[in-house]
C-alpha cells in the first residue's frame, strides 16, 4: 500500500476488550464496509493546539515535541473539549521495554481519548498495530466508577464501523496525523485527511463528558503536536481535574 508521509485521524471509540482492555461486551452497529466511505468528509470542529504546560501526563511520561520512550502512556490536555483531537507524532517503533495490560496482552497501539471523564468513562479511538494495523475503536463505560482501582478492565464496547478502508502500516520515521470527532453520535477518523472510519457510537456515549486525551502501549514516538478544541475548565462539571499519576490500565 502506498505509504503516507502525514496523517490526519478523526476517531471516536467504544471497546469491548479491542481498542484498550478485555471485555466480552458485543460489538454495535453492522460490520464495516471496506473501501466505502465518502473522502470528500472533512473535519467540521475546529482544534488548536495544545500548550506544552496543559498536557497532563497521568503516567508514563511525555512532553509536547519531545520523544515518548516508556511502554504506557496516559494524558489529558486541560481546558479542552472532548468531541474532538488530533495526534501528530513521528513514528519510532516498539520501546525497548514492553508492559502488558491487565488482561495480560501486550497490545502495540496508540491514540486518542475522547469525552474522557476519568479512567473508567471514556470513548477510546486507536490506531492498533496487533495482529495487523487497524483503527480499533471502543468505548468505556462504568457508572458510579471513577478510577482503574474500581473498574479495571471492564466496561469496554467494541464499536463496528458502518464504514472504513484499510488502515497504513506505521513505518519508521515516517509522521503522521490521527485525527477524530464527535457529531451528534456519529464517530469519524481521519488518517493523512483521509477518511478512514465512521461508525455510531452506542447510546450511553452520551452521558459521557470530559476533556481530550492520548494513549499509547508499547510504541516508541515523538510527540510532535497534540490539538483539541479550547473549552472552559468549568464546562466538564464533576470531571476530575487534578493532574497526578493514576494506576491505570
Amino acid at each position: 500500500m502506498t505509504t503516507i508521509s502525514r496523517a490526519v485521524i478523526a476517531i471516536a471509540i467504544v471497546t469491548s476488550g479491542g481498542a484498550c482492555g478485555n471485555s466480552h461486551a458485543d460489538g454495535i452497529a453492522t460490520a464495516g464496509r471496506a473501501d466505502r466511505i465518502d473522502k470528500q468528509t472533512s473535519p467540521m470542529i475546529k482544534v488548536q493546539p495544545i500548550a506544552k504546560e496543559a498536557l497532563c501526563v497521568t503516567k508514563g511520561a511525555a512532553r509536547i515535541g519531545e520523544p515518548v520512550t516508556q511502554p504506557t502512556l496516559r494524558a489529558f490536555a486541560h481546558d479542552t473539549s472532548g468531541e474532538a483531537a488530533s495526534l501528530t507524532f513521528t513514528y519510532r517503533g516498539e520501546t525497548e521495554h514492553t508492559r502488558a495490560l491487565a488482561s495480560g496482552q501486550e497490545r502495540r497501539q496508540l491514540g486518542l481519548k475522547l469525552r474522557a471523564a476519568n479512567g473508567c468513562n471514556l470513548v477510546y479511538v486507536m490506531w492498533r498495530l496487533d495482529p495487523k494495523p487497524k483503527l480499533d475503536i471502543s468505548v468505556k463505560y462504568n457508572p458510579s466508577m471513577t478510577t482503574h482501582k474500581q473498574c479495571g478492565a471492564s466496561g469496554y464496547q467494541k464499536v463496528k464501523p458502518a464504514e472504513h478502508i484499510a488502515v497504513p502500516p506505521l513505518v519508521i520515521g515516517e509522521t503522521h496525523t490521527l485525527r477524530a470527532e464527535i457529531d451528534g453520535d456519529q464517530l469519524t477518523v481521519w488518517i493523512d485527511d483521509q477518511p478512514s472510519w465512521r461508525g455510531p457510537l452506542p447510546a450511553h456515549a452520551r452521558e459521557l463528558s470530559g476533556p481530550a486525551g492520548l494513549r499509547s502501549d508499547n510504541l516508541a514516538f515523538d510527540l510532535v503536536a497534540f490539538s483539541a478544541p479550547a473549552e472552559p475548565a468549568t464546562r466538564h462539571a464533576g470531571v476530575e481535574r487534578a493532574c497526578r499519576e493514576e494506576d491505570s490500565d
